[in-house]
């Protein structure tokens, strides 16, 4: 089972599940209010955070999300606090209420395309066969950034985009040194392949490079948080791979032999396919 780890006495977390795509799911307490960061992939989900969250005496009084997407909002029926996200979250939201989350959709949507078939197949095994999916509108949007102040502490959120989802937004406490990223820095999905591309990948990283003080980052399917250098390296690499795709037009080959002779090291799986993924965007 999972269970909550903590990271101080104002942040608790729990870690990612990959078998049913469970998203890592935080909480931040202040002096007078919590604050919640998604709502997990299911009822379940959310309600075993919740649960865990009663041992740290805690309890939330706002949920944030940082995206639509199916993994960070099935929980929200459980969580009986107001809700806040971005505007296109909430025009995303409305849309996944119009949908239909059976087996039978589920397969017609991922044969359309509109689906992408691990995320049907990990509903199927997360949800069985109760799929009375309800999606409450959140109540408060924002556009661009606004802040949370729970006392002692406070909570920054910025709409940032990226290829993963044009309308993720990160999470920031200053006062903690933790920036929660969502799913922002992974790829494109919802799409026939996978991808990345050059102009959403150089404005991501300048807008997540002004969270330069942070010291614990959180993506929401890693398992551990990433330390200050880790993070400063994986952005570095993103910006030197869409300029190299740029430079060598989309050239796989080309662009993997001036990586690796700019990182003096040959080059790991990882960053292999994240390569792979800007060949693809390339346009």
């Amino acid at each position: 089972m999972q269970k909550l780890q903590q990271i101080s006495s104002r942040i608790v977390y729990m870690p990612p599940y990959s078998e049913t795509d469970r998203p890592v799911l935080m909480a931040v307490k202040g002096d007078e209010k919590t604050l919640v960061v998604d709502s997990g992939n299911s009822s379940s989900h959310a309600k075993l955070f919740l649960d865990q969250l009663q041992e740290y005496d805690m309890r939330g009084d706002w949920l944030v999300l940082t995206h639509w997407h199916w993994d960070h909002v099935f929980g929200m029926s459980e969580m009986h606090m107001p809700k806040i996200c971005h505007d296109e979250t909430y025009n995303k939201i409305k849309e996944l209420q119009t949908l239909s989350w059976e087996d039978s959709e589920l397969d017609q949507r991922v044969l359309e395309g509109t689906e992408i078939p691990f995320c049907a197949d990990a509903m199927k095994k997360e949800l069985g066969n109760q799929r009375d999916i309800v999606l409450p509108i959140p109540d408060l949007t924002f556009h661009q950034r606004m802040t949370v102040h729970l006392g002692g502490v406070t909570c920054i959120i910025e709409h940032v985009g990226g290829d993963h989802a044009l309308d993720s937004s990160i999470l920031y406490i200053p006062e903690e040194e933790v920036l929660f990223l969502g799913d922002c820095l992974y790829a494109n999905l919802y799409a026939e392949k996978w991808n990345y591309t050059i102009e959403k990948t150089l404005q991501l990283v300048s807008r997540l490079e002004k969270y330069a003080d942070a010291k614990v980052i959180f993506l929401s399917h890693h398992d551990a948080p990433l330390t200050k250098k880790e993070f400063q390296s994986q952005l570095q690499f993103l910006r030197n791979t869409a300029l190299l795709t740029g430079k060598f037009n989309g050239n796989g080959e080309a662009i993997a032999k001036e990586m690796s002779i700019q990182l003096q090291r040959s080059l790991d799986e990882e960053e292999i396919e994240t390569i792979g993924f800007f060949v693809n965007g390339y346009k």
